[in-house]
């Protein structure tokens, strides 16, 4: 059993001298759920994408925007967050995309990147997803403490405590 519990310790090892860094960009073909959202629109009107780097390697990706509403789908995403952008006034970080390419860096990159928008951007009250109507999206964030708050034709948003 011990050789079993040091493999796991082993396994995850990287986690620990992970940091968050802001990218100016992405291979966009690797994104799961958003392939088709070029780099332009995820770094234009204040749209940020972050990445866990462990060593020299990015093992979590997350796109987010900063909106003064909940989108549903993509075209209110843009909207919305052009809007707060122009007024100043985006208090919701919506994470529309993320993915990894290690185990357990998905989790990771949500974690951090909510706790460095929570420290750094006082102006934020809320940390939203804009997740696809899959039941692994679903899972993945209702397991990591998430609480569904809507249901939409095409997405379903979740809510992470900010407290």
């Amino acid at each position: 059993m011990k050789k079993f519990k040091n493999s796991i310790s082993n396994f995850f090892s990287w986690l620990s001298k992970a940091e968050l860094v802001e990218l100016d960009s992405v291979d966009t073909n690797e994104d799961p759920i958003r392939p088709e959202i070029e780099n332009e629109f995820r770094t234009a009107y204040g749209r940020k994408i972050y990445g866990l780097k462990s060593s020299d390697n990015v093992e979590g990706f997350i796109c987010v925007a900063f909106c003064n509403e909940v989108p549903q789908t993509v075209k209110e995403l843009d909207l919305m967050s052009k809007n707060a952008f122009h007024e100043k006034n985006g208090d919701i970080a919506v994470a529309y995309t993320v993915w990894s390419r290690k185990r357990g860096a998905g989790k990771e990159t949500i974690f951090n990147t909510k706790k460095f928008v929570k420290d750094e951007m006082k102006n934020v009250k809320r940390f939203i997803t804009l997740s696809p109507l899959t039941p692994i999206a679903t899972h993945f964030h209702i397991k990591h403490g998430a609480k569904l708050i809507k249901i939409n034709a095409t997405s379903q948003n979740f809510e992470y405590d900010f407290n």
